[in-house]
């Protein structure tokens, strides 16, 4: 079983209420058991954060190394995009 370590955290009255609230209904056992599902879920999203962080900074890294910015054909690239549109129209629509 993991150590287990009692934290004091400040809410509003409103949070409490809902806490308590939640428990009433019979959505979690107690409060302590919110608060460590929303622990969870905070953990979760953090490592989310981090990892996209990590794969930006990575693509950042790529493209730095992949050597100075062109100019683009604004006009080509539109072009080229609707003949892709039109093609692809045209096999769903048959």
């Amino acid at each position: 079983m993991p150590d287990i370590q009692k934290v004091s955290v400040a809410l509003t009255s409103e949070q409490v209420f809902s806490l308590k609230a939640a428990v009433d209904a019979g959505e979690y056992a107690t409060t302590s058991e919110i608060v460590r599902e929303a622990v969870r879920d905070w953990q979760f999203k953090r490592e989310m954060r981090q990892e996209d962080l990590r794969r930006l900074r990575e693509a950042w890294d790529q493209g730095k190394a992949s050597g100075p910015a062109t100019p683009l054909d604004f006009a080509g690239l539109r072009k080229e995009a609707r003949k892709r549109l039109k093609r692809a129209s045209e096999i769903v629509g048959r």
